[in-house]
């Protein structure tokens, strides 16, 4: 394959002077056979576009392009790696688009035609503002058929938490609102270049259909609201969304005396579609 023609990654990184920047949020994947590992989580790449946050040196972009993806959407803000990344490109004749650009400007629907997938070893400074970018797309059903996506194991539990689990909140209502989302396997921070200082994980997330009466902003208006004060009965805390409490509480069939780590994500979507 034309992997193997292509220098190692470590070579690559002192051709280019490629040291990771703190303020970009990089942290090197080197081990080809991890790189593939995630790029086949995302499931069989042929007949997709994928695309790609922060592939730096190219690891993972090296592995989506040799386990079959037919194209390859690769956005990078640090100008360093683009020769790099020309290297790939050069290796894989037109299945490789390099975009110089910062990640959170860009439009990610307009990059592809036809079925895509968005797979990334994410800079964390950014991983949740993409995430949840990516979650309240417009028009939904969105673009791209799942997501699979490397973040700190703290917040890929955040992620996936379901009620009553300590790492519930925000976000886990919104992702269990909007995809199917499960942890597919942790990664040690030794695996890094440099290490952070924590282990991480690889997220899949699918996509579900959402009820059209449900608005995001009405969501995030109840769930800021309960989880603002979560150490609070639910009652109490939903006063800050400035609606007749009674209301939210009857349309989720609630109590009142639950607190917001207790419930199912129903319960706020019923109370989100309550707002007005």
């Amino acid at each position: 394959m034309a992997i193997d023609t292509l220098p190692p990654l470590r070579e690559v990184i002192a051709e280019h002077g490629l040291t990771a920047r703190k303020q970009l949020g990089q942290n090197f994947l080197l081990d080809l056979n991890l790189t593939a590992r995630i790029a086949r989580a995302a499931g069989p790449l042929a007949g997709f576009t994928i695309i790609e946050i922060g592939p730096g040196p190219g690891g993972l972009t090296r592995a989506l392009l040799a386990e079959g993806a037919d194209r390859v959407v690769a956005i990078e803000r640090d100008e360093r790696a683009l020769p790099a990344l020309q290297q790939i490109a050069e290796a894989y004749p037109g299945r490789l688009t390099v975009i110089a650009g910062d990640a959170l400007e860009v439009d990610y629907a307009g990059l592809v035609e036809g079925p895509a997938r968005i797979v990334a070893n994410l800079p964390y400074n950014i991983a949740t503002p993409l995430l949840t970018g990516w979650l309240t797309a417009a028009p939904w059903p969105p673009f791209y058929d799942s997501l699979t996506l490397m973040f700190q194991r703290e917040v890929a539990e955040r992620i996936v938490a379901r009620p009553g689990d300590k790492a519930y909140g925000r976000l886990g209502v919104l992702c269990g609102w909007r995809s199917e989302a499960r942890i597919a396997f942790t990664v040690a921070r030794t695996a890094f270049t440099p290490p952070p200082n924590v282990t991480s994980a690889v997220v899949h997330l699918v996509p579900r259909p959402v009820d059209p009466g449900v608005t995001v902003r009405d969501l995030e208006a109840v769930t800021r609201a309960a989880f603002g004060q979560r150490r609070k009965m639910i009652r109490q805390s939903l006063k800050a969304t400035g609606v007749p409490v009674e209301r939210l509480l009857a349309a989720a069939g609630l109590r009142g005396d639950e607190r917001a780590e207790e419930l199912p994500v129903a319960a706020f979507l019923a109370m989100a579609k309550a707002l007005r």
